[in-house]
């Protein structure tokens, strides 16, 4: 049976801008795979990522010039993991839905997911409007603080003050050094900031072997599939998986479980896109001790149907989305 693959991009702008330490972007440029057999079209989505080396027309490339006529396997042994393996893999799997009649927690072997609490980001800025984005997200009890820069302690406690309720994760995005880790640790500390996700730039991570770490610490760009989980031995106490950095739902679910057999905590993110992206993490989220599937949340608008967000929580796709 042949495959026909087709890939094309889609635009959708942001509210305003979404800001952490490497920058800032107003829209989510996002690649959309479909695969056929003439009968059935699944679809998977993908957000090709600067600081991995992904452009747009890079991963249009590599997706319309896949092999996928083996199975998931065959995938991840002929694409390197990233962006345009993910947007195959989801749509392979989706594909697969469709032609069986079944979901694509069924096919995976796991059982029907359920609504999960999601992070809701914070982007990096002066402390007073950090402060006030924190009290203006009343529906959202658990929040991701996009840090990175000098002055990272006086922005936790100003959200502190704003939201002494709230439960706080951090995401530092690789922005912090020796100078200031020390210090900005016991920031997080003393406003009882839960997890501190990627503190330090993946080359420079050794220091988190011998520092002291008084809040768990969380792999993101140190870690993206199962391979990478003998490096973090020692150093982390969570890792971070995104079906982008990992090339796909498939190789996600493998990392999700491996890392709970090793002992490590595990979060479930995303980068800003559309509910399509986000559907197939649903899957990996209901083992996650953090969820952070907020994407579209972030977007003027989102593709109809989309997925369902409400009180801080996230529901699974229906059919007619993915899977």
């Amino acid at each position: 049976m042949t495959i026909r693959v087709r890939a094309f991009t889609e635009t959708f702008p942001i509210k305003g801008a979404f800001v952490i330490s490497r920058g800032s972007k107003t829209e989510a440029v996002v690649v959309v795979a479909e695969v056929s057999d003439g009968q059935h079209t699944g679809r998977g989505e993908c957000v090709p990522y600067h600081r991995y080396g992904e452009t747009v027309e890079g991963v249009l490339a590599a997706v319309e010039s896949a092999d996928v006529s083996g199975d998931h396997d065959a995938l991840r042994r002929s694409m390197a993991p990233g962006a345009a393996r993910n947007s195959l893999d989801c749509a392979l799997w989706d594909l697969a839905a469709k032609k069986s009649g079944r979901r694509a927690w069924e096919l995976a072997g796991l059982a029907s997911p359920k609504a999960a609490l999601t992070c809701f980001t914070l982007s990096i800025g002066t402390p007073e409007s950090m402060a006030e984005a924190a009290r203006n997200a009343t529906e959202s009890p658990l929040l991701k603080v996009k840090l990175g820069g000098d002055g990272d302690a006086e922005r936790l406690r100003a959200i502190r003050s704003a939201v002494p309720k709230a439960r706080l994760v951090v995401d530092a995005n690789e922005g912090w050094s020796e100078r200031n880790f020390v210090a900005n640790m016991r920031a997080c500390k003393e406003t009882d900031v839960e997890l501190v996700e990627q503190p330090l730039p993946a080359e420079a991570d050794e220091l988190l072997r011998s520092a002291e770490r008084p809040v768990p610490v969380c792999a993101d760009e140190s870690v993206h599939v199962t391979a990478d989980l003998d490096r973090l031995a020692g150093k982390y106490d969570a890792v971070n998986v995104k079906l982008d950095k990992a090339g796909g739902l498939t190789e996600a679910l493998d990392l999700a479980r491996e890392a709970r057999r090793r002992g490590f905590r595990l979060m479930i993110s995303c980068i800003v896109g559309s509910s399509l992206g986000i559907a197939p993490a649903m899957l990996v989220a209901q083992e996650a001790d953090f969820v952070d599937l907020d994407g579209p949340l972030w977007l003027a608008r989102d593709r109809t149907p989309g997925l369902r967000y409400s009180g801080g929580m996230v529901w699974p796709p229906e059919p007619e989305l993915w899977g």
